[in-house]
């Protein structure tokens, strides 16, 4: 174990190595602690990526149908105003119906604990097995708005007013 704290601090323009490549300067510094040496810190894997990979701390299997906790290793503390958002990732969710099961996670700003990813095995036949190390998700951080709620005795109109799911079509009736 480490209590290794890292922080990104590059100032716009610069550019900065995020383990992966040079990906371009970060706009966001976010404290990382790493509760395990033998694991890669998150990583953006292309330039442009929205979402930086997230690994598994421990070897894991999903028999059909089953879900399981898995351990990243890793702690952030975000600024506030931001929040991480984890999603699962899209190779691993096409090939093997892997999936995260509350996508996407949230983890909070004042969320100091080890993030952990409720993974879902959808597929109905194969079993899948994630060895530590492997990429398991990807987290989005992204900034959030503080709404300050208003009573109204009646809310403004829309076009769509109190339409919900289904609302908009998108399957017509079979046509004759």
């Amino acid at each position: 174990m480490t209590e290794e704290n890292t922080a990104v601090t590059t100032l716009p323009g610069q550019e900065a190595e995020t383990g992966a490549g040079n990906h371009g300067a970060p706009t966001l510094t976010v404290q990382l602690k790493m509760l395990d040496d033998g694991l890669e810190p998150p990583s953006y894997a292309h330039p442009g990526d929205a979402g930086a990979d997230l690994r598994a701390r421990e070897d894991v299997v999903l028999a059909p149908g089953e879900r399981g906790l898995v351990p990243t290793g890793v702690s952030i503390a975000l600024p506030d105003g931001f929040v991480a958002l984890i999603h699962p990732r899209s190779g691993l969710a096409t090939k093997h119906g892997l999936t995260v099961v509350n996508a996407p996670g949230t983890v909070d700003a004042g969320y100091r604990g080890e993030i952990a990813v409720t993974l879902l095995n959808t597929d109905l036949h194969e079993a899948i097995e994630l060895k530590r190390g492997d990429r398991i998700a990807q987290m989005v951080i992204q900034r959030v708005e503080y709404a300050r709620f208003v009573p109204v005795e009646e809310l403004d109109g829309s076009v769509r007013g109190a339409g919900g799911f289904g609302s908009t079509g998108g399957f017509g009736a079979a046509q004759a």
